[in-house]
């Protein structure tokens, strides 16, 4: 490394120096800044302290807020009623063309396919895993072991499963494959599990069903800590089984938690991109809305297309937050 920078007449200071250097007084300088407001207020009026708080806590908040998230936002909307370039504008063609080409109306079927399948099977595991450690001795080995893919980031995840999913079409070599063996062991012959449609997407919906299965488990198994044992005592001395106690006791007394992990699970399913970059790169009739938001802005360079279609994720996502406040404010009126 250090040969290459003298061949050009540097060292590697030339380059990290200046670099260092901003960072340096970057930090300094936002030190002496934070030192100066709160030197202000300590010196300031106790009414003049009230606002000197909010101006030292919202505004760069907010300030953040605008640059990063509502301007963006905006000009993504302009953008999707533009050409590729945003040059000229074109109405609703872009959304036109996201709702006519057959490609992209797999893609919006794949992404319902995710947003319906995954929130289900992942609440649901979760909800029974956390129903059968509840009193479970030595519960905290299971469920840790369930919860820990939650630690992998979905990149992670996807190296981890697509050695799972290997296909090996050379009958003389050893399977990577756990599934592709399985397969073999029990007399039958394994396709190529990413490429065939539609075996490759609920494939990939496993494994986020597989890392979201322990976030439901955890917050459903402490709600389920939270009810009241005399209820469930009650329950008991009225003869009533433990089926019938979880269907008419547990259920209710949990659904808003429910709703706060079917609809957390559902936005973060809309959004889902890495996994699918990660195992298929979208290939093979498997692309969701956020892979091909990605393609189409940053491969394709179709800036047009590529904003429509995060228009059309950001309003897919607009009900179930929606629902979810409604719910909230429905159970604060109810305590």
């Amino acid at each position: 490394m250090t040969e290459s920078y003298l061949a050009f007449g540097k060292t590697p200071w030339d380059t990290i120096g200046p670099n260092l250097l901003q960072l340096v007084l970057g930090l300094v300088a936002f030190a002496a800044i934070v030192y100066i407001c709160f030197l202000l207020a300590s010196r300031a009026s106790v009414k003049a302290q009230d606002w000197l708080k909010y101006l030292i806590f919202l505004v760069p908040a907010s300030l953040l807020l605008l640059i990063g998230l509502v301007y963006p936002t905006i000009r993504t909307l302009i953008m999707a009623f533009m050409d590729s370039d945003s040059q000229q504008f074109v109405g609703f063609d872009n959304f036109a063309w996201a709702f006519t080409m057959p490609e992209i109306l797999t893609v919006l079927r794949n992404t319902a396919i995710w947003v319906l399948l995954v929130p289900l099977f992942a609440t649901a595991l979760g909800l029974a895993i956390a129903y059968m450690t509840d009193r479970m001795k030595r519960a905290a080995v299971v469920t840790s072991l369930i919860f820990m893919p939650m630690a992998i980031s979905f990149v992670g995840a996807g190296v981890i499963w697509k050695f799972v999913y290997d296909y090996q079409p050379n009958k003389f070599k050893p399977d990577i494959g756990l599934l592709s063996a399985i397969t073999k062991a029990l007399g039958m012959t394994p396709p190529n599990w990413l490429l065939e449609a539609p075996v490759n997407t609920l494939l990939l919906i496993v494994v986020m069903i597989w890392i979201q299965t322990g976030f439901a488990m955890v917050v459903l198994g402490a709600a389920m800590k939270n009810v009241p044992d005399e209820v469930v005592e009650a329950a008991m001395l009225d003869g009533a089984k433990p089926w019938a106690r979880f269907i008419r006791i547990t259920l209710p007394m949990i659904r808003s938690t429910i709703v706060v992990v079917l609809t957390t699970t559902m936005i973060g399913t809309l959004k889902v991109f890495d996994i699918v970059r990660t195992m298929t790169g979208g290939n093979f009739s498997t692309s969701v809305i956020a892979n091909e938001m990605y393609s189409q802005s940053f491969r394709a360079m179709d800036y047009g297309h590529g904003s429509a279609l995060a228009i059309i994720l950001f309003v897919g996502c607009l009900p179930i937050i929606a629902y979810n406040i409604r719910q909230l404010r429905l159970e604060r009126t109810e305590r």
